[in-house]
């Protein structure tokens, strides 16, 4: 990727956007629920609550990284970090975590942060382990209403 086709700050995205955002999920590897949580209905009410921000990274007009930012008021949460294969260890990926825990910082006022990824992700644990996260030893359950959720 040359410094002229990358974009030098991030843009917002929104409903609007949901399809080119499950696309590069999808290119990315991330496991996606387009029937249930995942889903352009969910997507868009999450993004209402006022609760959620997604954030992306163009080549051209091509969306090749996103972030979904979510907080509950008191920790923020950085979720569906994901970078189209061709753009890989191009900083990207580094340059939403920033906008992330710039938002966080700035706008919200929060003071942790915190990201969970999938066992077999080691690039995405590694980048974290890079970025000076911690990790910690947390059992993570869920109770699901469909399994599609």
């Amino acid at each position: 990727m040359s410094t002229q086709e990358s974009t030098d700050q991030p843009c917002e995205l929104t409903a609007v956007d949901y399809d080119e955002i499950l696309a590069l999920w999808e290119r990315a590897g991330l496991s996606v629920r387009p029937e249930g949580r995942d889903g352009p209905a969910a997507f868009a009410q999450q993004l209402a609550s006022g609760l959620q921000r997604v954030v992306g990274r163009r080549v051209g007009s091509a969306l090749v990284a996103v972030i979904v930012l979510t907080h509950d008021g008191r920790k923020g949460w950085i979720n569906r970090l994901a970078v189209d294969p061709a753009y890989r260890r191009h900083g990207l990926a580094r340059a939403l975590i920033a906008e992330a825990e710039r938002w966080f910082v700035d706008e919200l006022c929060l003071e942790v942060w915190a990201a969970l990824i999938e066992g077999y992700n080691h690039e995405s644990q590694a980048l974290f382990d890079r970025l000076g996260y911690r990790r910690h030893d947390i059992v993570y359950v869920s109770k699901r209403t469909r399994s599609e959720a």
